[in-house]
């Protein structure tokens, strides 16, 4: 039950951070998700890719929250609390699956490789799909001000 609700937790996370306006909630919002992903790893017995994944997870808050907070607009309208039961609401609805479709429950199958080790043994792609997103990221950010510096030269 208690990954359910921690896989749960990471949905409605993903939501707000996707769908809130404030660049500093949102990026607030994906912290939460990253750090309920690596409780996830830890309660599943993988502790070294829980660490991982926290390490990963600061460091690509930390490049989205600099990023956010310096290239984008301020909005005029503040989030509403209405907006953010919402978001949460449809979050919840989202991960009504994760409840239903457990993935926790025993289904007669055996597996000669732990949980743990077949998530630190098997993580390659996972580690360069997250390499790449930050690198996108970054030259995403680098991109936006070389054209900041162009249009403020006047070229």
């Amino acid at each position: 039950m208690l990954l359910e609700l921690v896989s749960a937790g990471v949905v409605i996370a993903a939501c707000l951070a996707i769908f809130l306006d404030e660049a500093v909630y949102s990026v607030a919002a994906l912290a939460g998700a990253l750090m309920l992903t690596s409780l996830l790893y830890a309660l599943n017995g993988a502790i070294y890719v829980a660490v991982f994944q926290f390490a990963v997870g600061i460091g690509t808050v930390a490049v989205l929250f600099l990023s956010g907070e310096t290239l984008s607009e301020k909005p005029s309208t503040k989030t509403q609390p209405r907006q953010l039961i919402v978001l949460s609401v449809l979050g919840a609805l989202l991960s009504l699956p994760a409840f239903f479709l457990s993935v926790s429950q025993q289904n007669g199958s055996t597996y000669s490789v732990p949980f743990g080790e077949a998530l630190w043994s098997y993580r390659a792609l996972d580690v360069v799909l997250q390499g790449l997103v930050v690198m996108t990221v970054a030259l995403g950010i680098a991109i936006v001000l070389y054209r900041k510096k162009k249009i403020s030269k006047g070229v």
